[in-house]
């Protein structure tokens, strides 16, 4: 009985501190957004999709295309970029470049992510795109790819510009597709680091965000500050296998962007749980593919997959549905063969993308004489 007693005084505990979060969330922030990342859940918004500057939140566009460019091989983590006179003279946050320096690309890259740096966000958009004009094309059809429709860039790095603009949800949309390149949480995690280190130009990077440093479970993401913008942060961190973004904008002080995004982030884990029911990389069935060398391969997720509910909601029975693509010899691992449809009681609630566990390369013209000969004799005994 009294094990009863202390699991109802707790859930009621519990409910009236959501309750009172819920009642204190009157953020003086223009417009905030909280989502969970791997579903894309709004849990909590003010005014989401107004459209506002989004000063240098913008670089966490930057930073997807760039992270995205490196991915496909156009540029590497290591090449050596030499800094364009357009470069070295962007005002602002800066890594104080001088024209005709290399720095690698893992440098310049830091140098956005910790510092902020409006000249190293040039140098690598040039690097990428050939000129700044057309990697803001780039930005800008990434924006169109994610279905995204308050977001206008004008430039890389977020100094004030006419008809530059984003919201909330954009930002925080762009920040869930950005953290998905898990490489980039090494950079905004940060707090502090050098550039040149060991020479008379050595410089001191200071993580713009504070709470990377000052909340243990915050890795990320990116602030922004010019006057009309205001004090704007995308932050997000990871508890209990639940990766929450959090975005204000239009904020009079930096320490307010700082408590509010917090709180937002202490408000999702109070009120939301998350529960994986699929995994990457993790085995689904095996399928045979016709006149692939090996006769069965084993399908996985590409990603994992994860039901994002109310703490006080009950998740269903989850099962699974594969339709796979006509398949074309050879397969890479990784290459996509079909799509997982995930299923709650019987509803498709979610999908994933599904792929091979290895390389499966088309069998010869022995090996299927082979594969037919031995179909026919255990047919015929």
């Amino acid at each position: 009985m009294k094990k009863i007693i202390c699991l109802v005084v707790t859930f009621l505990l519990f409910t009236s501190y959501v309750n009172a979060l819920d009642n204190n969330l009157d953020l003086k922030a223009k417009s905030a957004v909280l989502i969970e990342q791997s579903t894309g859940k709004v849990i909590f918004e003010k005014n989401a999709h107004e459209k506002l500057a989004p000063a240098s939140m913008t670089k966490i566009a930057s930073m997807l295309v760039i992270i995205e460019a490196i991915e496909k091989g156009t540029i590497n983590w290591n090449d050596m970029i030499t800094v364009s006179e357009n470069a070295s003279k962007m005002g602002g946050s800066q890594i104080l470049l001088e024209t005709g320096e290399q720095m690698s690309v893992s440098d310049l890259f830091k140098g956005v992510a910790v510092a902020s740096g409006n000249d190293a966000v040039v140098a690598l958009a040039e690097a990428v795109a050939g000129s700044t004009d057309e990697f803001v094309k780039m930005m800008n059809q990434k924006v169109k790819e994610l279905g995204l429709k308050d977001t206008n860039f004008k430039n890389p790095h977020g100094l004030d510009t006419a008809d530059h603009y984003s919201s909330a949800y954009d930002m925080a949309m762009l920040g869930r597709e950005l953290v998905k390149h898990e490489k980039v949480l090494e950079y905004t995690s940060i707090y502090e680091d050098y550039l040149r280190k060991n020479t008379d130009r050595e410089f001191w990077l200071v993580n713009t965000n504070k709470l990377v440093r000052f909340n243990p479970i915050v890795d990320g993401l990116k602030t922004g500050f010019t006057e009309s913008a205001g004090y704007c942060l995308t932050a997000t961190s990871l508890k209990n296998d639940m990766r929450l973004i959090a975005t204000v904008m239009g904020e009079e002080k930096a320490t307010d962007r700082n408590s509010e995004a917090s709180t937002l982030l202490d408000y999702g884990y109070a009120k939301m749980k998350a529960q994986k029911v699929l995994e990457k990389n993790k085995e689904i069935t095996k399928i045979k593919i016709d006149k692939a060398l090996k006769e069965e391969v084993s399908v996985v997720s590409k990603e994992d997959v994860k039901v994002v509910r109310d703490k006080s909601e009950k998740i269903g029975t989850i099962t699974y549905n594969l339709k796979l693509n006509n398949q074309k010899l050879p397969i890479k691992k990784g290459d996509i063969v079909g799509i997982i449809e995930i299923k709650e009681d019987g509803k498709i609630i979610d999908k994933a993308k599904a792929t091979i566990s290895e390389d499966i390369e088309k069998a010869k013209i022995p090996t299927l004489y082979y594969r037919y000969l031995k179909q026919m004799i255990s047919g015929i005994f």
